[in-house]
């Protein structure tokens, strides 16, 4: 079979698959009499009779002991057992017995029977055996849509999604009519072959085969349309559906959490319980998977007392989830070890999950005791681990730590990979070892946008300013866009060493990449303090007026900086009223304002101001050394 089918071709056959799908259904099939037909003799021994039970009871069970037992007593298996018994094969992943069951199958002259054939095809390809399961399709005289659909279904199961889509287009091509699990498997291989195009092509031949709102079909649309970002399209299709089960809900929890909408996911989770179904531990999965900013952590806590009272704490699923949840929303360090200790069930991922939630909490040293712990268990490491510690690594400015990782690293065979690769380049630049980091990020193949940033920032937290600029230069004239974290890097780096022209350069640059998300709060607070910083607080005051967006307090507390150190009371005190507006309880206003007055000599105005703080009950905490 020939491979090289476009995805153009499902255009010319849709009618003619739409034609066959018609025709097939029009016939009248006695389901008795069809399966008469096709098993002939349907006059079981007992012994069929106890693999019949046997497999019913057990399904993920195969005892070939049976089989041999039909043979010894003169009984040849029938097509009806011989089928049960590969399905059985192909539930529990025993190749072994499939190819046993298949050379009996050969030996009792079954080997041409299309049903058992398609059963042997499904159970190649569900093993992995996919190369056994194309050779035994090809060698098929007669091929139904079974047949096509495990052979695709192999595919899947293996990841080649798009030999499993040019599968589909020969299929349509011959004249067979797809099924809802056709329809199901083939969208399966659009989203993971990122082929959108011919995602909604296979939509609209299940909407003319009319299966469209099969619940499988349809669930699998919504996968499809939300993994593509196009959750308006995954929602339209769940509104539209007549039957959803848990799986359907679920899936559109999913699509919320994919596209980073936890409003909506929680507001479909409390439609859910309206209609009477029973969240599972699935579902908690995806509802939690939608939280990621600090201001998701009550929402967090919320779910999590849910799944307590629905007795569900103790899923090993749910445990990782929630420590990960935990430690991306922010949660206090208290709260996360609490969540920890829920953990019964320590494996890879188990581990991965608290080494990479200690280092999102910023607790560098408990993570390195973690990964110590990790290592003495006897558990394998993976790139996941890795990156965690390399973090954690740069946070504690560990050097020789960090060589050691590195060491380890090579020795596990991950000196290749990416992100490895660009958590080496940030661990170095954290720990000051600027030459390292440009070692790694030279002998790095293919740099993406984080190993860039990577770099930038360590050299913008050590102060080579001048080198950050023409580091980005490069990375403009490479294949690599900049994101908005590369402009604030840039940006950074221009206010400390004062490029004026060059941050205003760069700043427009960003502002007018139509491409690039609108600049931020912390884009605009750079671009004030690198003003400010040369003295230009004029323009800096003029310039936080025009912002179209509303100035934050790191603005106007970069202006109010800059007046102290310029000594300029006029605008501090502008700044410090509006500040004093959004903020009155912030202690950084009053003590920067005294400083601006004390600077030119405003003794009494400076202890006003300090009294009135006091009179507030305004209190400043004590700075303290980290050494």
């Amino acid at each position: 079979m020939s491979f090289s089918r476009p995805s153009c071709l499902l255009r010319r056959t849709i009618p003619e698959v739409c034609k066959t799908a018609y025709q097939l259904r029009s016939r009248p099939v006695t389901t008795q009499t069809h399966r008469l037909a096709l098993f002939p003799g349907d006059d079981f021994y007992s012994c069929n009779g106890h693999v019949a039970c046997d497999t019913d009871n057990k399904p993920n069970s195969v005892d070939l002991k049976l089989l041999a037992q039909l043979q010894q007593d003169g009984s040849a298996p029938t097509a009806h057992i011989l089928n049960r018994m590969v399905s059985s094969c192909a539930k529990s992943g025993s190749v072994f017995l499939g190819v046993q069951l298949h050379s009996t199958i050969i030996k009792v002259g079954f080997d041409s029977n299309v049903y058992i054939c398609s059963a042997l095809v499904d159970m190649y390809g569900k093993c992995g055996a996919v190369s056994s399961a194309q050779r035994l399709f090809d060698e098929m005289s007669h091929r139904n849509v079974v047949s096509w659909n495990s052979l695709i279904s192999g595919y899947l199961q293996v990841g080649c999604p798009q030999i499993a889509i040019e599968l589909f287009l020969e299929m349509v091509k011959v004249g067979i009519a797809p099924t809802h699990f056709t329809v199901s498997a083939v969208l399966v291989a659009c989203w993971r072959t990122e082929d959108t195009k011919l995602g909604i092509q296979v939509h609209g031949l299940s909407l003319k085969c009319g299966f469209c709102y099969h619940i499988v079909v349809g669930t699998c649309l919504i996968d499809f349309y939300s993994k593509g970002w196009k959750i308006d399209a995954s929602r339209l299709m769940f509104d539209l559906m007549p039957e959803r089960n848990i799986i359907t809900w679920t899936s559109m929890v999913a699509g919320y959490a994919h596209c980073q909408q936890p409003v909506a996911a929680m507001v479909l989770v409390r439609d859910m319980q309206r209609w009477g179904i029973r969240l599972n531990y699935v579902t908690y999965n995806c509802l939690l998977s939608s939280f990621s900013s600090s201001n998701d952590l009550d929402h967090s806590k919320q779910v999590h007392c849910r799944i307590i009272r629905e007795g569900l704490e103790s899923n090993s699923y749910l445990a990782v989830t929630l420590v990960k949840v935990y430690s991306e929303c922010g949660s206090n360090l208290e709260d996360f070890n609490k969540v920890c200790s829920g953990v019964t069930r320590w494996d890879q991922i188990s581990w991965n999950a608290v080494i990479g939630g200690l280092s999102n909490l910023g607790n560098g040293e408990a993570a390195l005791k973690c990964f110590s712990k990790m290592r003495q268990a006897g558990f394998d490491m993976d790139l996941f681990t890795f990156t965690s510690v390399l973090r954690a690594i740069g946070m504690i400015s560990s050097l020789e730590e960090g060589k050691q990782t590195h060491a380890l690293v090579f020795k596990m065979g991950y000196g290749a990979n990416l992100n490895v690769q660009n958590g080496l380049v940030s661990m170095y630049a954290r720990c000051g070892s600027i030459n390292d980091a440009k070692r790694v990020f030279s002998s790095t193949d293919g740099h993406d946008v984080i190993s860039w940033n990577s770099l930038l920032s360590g050299c913008a937290y050590h102060g080579y300013g001048r080198e950050v600029v023409e580091l980005f230069e490069k990375m403009r004239r490479s294949r690599v866009k900049p994101d908005n974290t590369t402009f604030l890097v840039v940006l950074s780096a221009c206010r400390h060493v004062g490029l004026v022209d060059k941050g205003i350069e760069y700043f427009d640059l960003m502002r007018n990449d139509y491409s690039l998300e609108p600049p931020t709060t912390e884009h605009y607070s750079s671009m004030v303090d690198l003003f400010s910083r040369a003295g230009y607080l004029s323009e800096a005051e003029d310039f936080i007026s025009k912002m179209p967006i509303e100035p934050g307090p790191s603005v106007y507390k970069a202006l109010l900086s800059a007046c102290q150190v310029h000594g300029n009371v006029v605008i501090a005190a502008r700044c410090a009223k509006k500040l004093l507006q959004m903020f009155p309880n912030d202690p950084v206003i009053y003590v920067l304002l005294s400083n601006v007055l004390a600077t030119v000599g405003y003794w009494d105005n400076a202890a006003s101001i300090r009294k009135v703080m006091s009179d507030r009950g305004v209190r400043k905490e004590p700075g303290y050394s980290w050494i």
